[in-house]
């Protein structure tokens, strides 16, 4: 016996796109595409609203690009979707203006992503993806998904069709394997830095306190929780796997990069290449804002004042091979230093994890499809140059993907900058024109003595219906359709 299909969604006509989460990256898509005349499209993510990481919207923590890497500015500057725009729409132009700040809050900028998720139609929050199919009788993608009440429960099935997809599930917190029975642990604080303003008090509170990780993430909580102990009971450990609390690259050729010159030029080196390459880089990424070191160091430099040392220990090159509990509230640590070739214990009563995100898995979302998946030799999702999976010809329709192929396209990949850039590329391969021209040279640095091609790869035969639909309006201005 067949279970009956769910409901259609509404929508009687199939979606040309059709976005899974609504993250900053799908966010960026969905206002791009809205941009876009006759581009019929959906957007839907379980949660009942847009938040970007609310556990780490710590008072005064900045993103570390500029404000002009907003969702849309660096492919369309004249979108209805800037973050300039929503200043002007809060009346807030000028407090901006005289404030001079080049790099923005990270509240002021999940405020923004708000504000745009909320006037932006076509977002169905509260829709919890079940399962994506293709159909190859009807050459479309079917998409079952659970309609949410406002209590998270489950309210209604529903099922849409779409040409295409762009997959936007973003990273999910990682915890190393050694503290994941402790992580779980109601009566000791072993908490990962995505919920650390849930357990902000709770931790001040702890007798001593660690943080694993040197990122930006580690050096903002450790920043934290110095400025709220009280000077000579610090009583702050700080630990970090790397060999140094290091400067992030901020430098203007280092910064290159992050442009889509560098980005073609990693996806055209040999898989062997990208994969040694990019533990190389972890200085473009996990490293340190400059302005946080230096607030950290003035920190502890103003409490040496009235003489001696605050009670707060920073030591790199370190890993926890081992972790357990000591009776019911305290944690042990079996450290160990690489170039010491030593070990250690060290006792504490609340770990903070800065450790950092790794990419969700596609597989489990398309398991459906995973026949027509093609695979590297390390069986991870090949990715051609217009961030889409490389499937079976059978599947005549196109899978995006964002912030899901550093393994193809290099550090990039999760960077904001290059939201607003990777949305285009993707629609322009998406309708088989350029509603979003491209600059053909985006930094003065020359990556390698020849250069791959700087045109988007051709259509799928599902696509090319939507190119002539995209085409009979290629007249019209690139506003049209917008508000």
């Amino acid at each position: 016996m067949t279970s009956a299909p769910p409901p259609t969604h509404p929508t009687s006509t199939p979606l040309d796109l059709a976005g899974i989460g609504i993250g900053p990256f799908n966010l960026s898509l969905a206002a791009l595409a809205h941009g876009i005349p006759d581009l019929h499209t959906a957007f839907y993510d379980q949660r009942p609203a847009f938040h970007w990481h609310p556990g780490l919207l710590i008072d005064g923590a900045t993103l570390q690009v500029p404000f002009l890497a907003d969702l849309v500015t660096l492919a369309d500057p004249v979108s209805p979707w800037t973050f300039l725009n929503y200043l002007k729409s809060r009346d807030r132009l000028f407090p901006f203006y005289f404030a001079q700040r080049f790099h923005i809050q990270r509240a002021e900028y999940d405020a923004y992503c708000r504000w745009v998720s909320q006037e932006l139609p076509g977002l169905r929050f509260g829709h919890q993806i079940d399962a994506v199919r293709w159909n190859p009788e009807r050459a479309l993608f079917e998409i079952d998904f659970t309609q949410l009440d406002t209590d998270g429960e489950a309210e209604a099935l529903g099922r849409s069709y779409a040409r295409n997809l762009a997959l936007g599930v973003g990273t999910a917190p990682y915890v190393p394997e050694p503290l994941r029975p402790l992580a779980d642990a109601p009566t000791v604080p072993v908490i990962h830095s995505a919920a650390y303003m849930d357990n902000r008090q709770r931790l001040l509170a702890a007798e001593h306190i660690t943080v694993i990780g040197s990122g930006q993430s580690g050096a903002e909580i450790f920043l934290d929780l110095l400025r709220n102990r009280p000077p000579g009971r610090e009583r702050l450990h700080w630990l970090a796997r790397t060999p140094a609390f290091a400067p992030m690259e901020y430098s203007k050729l280092g910064l290159e990069q992050f442009t889509p010159d560098y980005t073609r030029y990693f996806h055209a080196l040999p898989e062997a290449v990208r994969d040694q390459l990019l533990p190389e880089q972890w200085q473009l990424y996990k490293g340190i804002d400059h302005d946080t070191i230096a607030a950290i160091h003035d920190e502890l430099y103003q409490r040496t004042l009235h003489g001696g040392w605050p009670d707060a220990v920073l030591t790199p090159g370190v890993t926890v091979r081992t972790a357990g509990r000591v009776g019911n509230t305290r944690v042990e640590l079996h450290l160990e230093h690489i170039q010491q070739a030593t070990r250690t214990r060290l006792t504490t009563d609340a770990v903070v994890l800065a450790t950092g995100y790794r990419e969700r898995r596609i597989d489990t979302l398309l398991a459906a499809l995973d026949p027509y998946l093609r695979r590297d030799a390390a069986d991870r999702p090949r990715i051609d140059a217009n961030h889409r999976l490389v499937l079976d010809p059978a599947v005549t329709g196109g899978i995006y993907v964002q912030n899901a192929e550093r393994h193809t396209h290099g550090v990039g990949a999760p960077d904001l900058g290059l939201a607003a850039w990777r949305s285009a590329v993707i629609l322009n391969s998406l309708t088989g024109k350029d509603p979003y021209p491209l600059p053909d040279r985006t930094a003065f640095t020359t990556f390698g003595l020849t250069g791959p091609s700087r045109r988007h790869q051709g259509l799928l035969p599902g696509q090319q219906a939507l190119a002539d639909r995209v085409a009979s309006h290629a007249a019209g201005p690139a506003s049209a359709g917008r508000p």
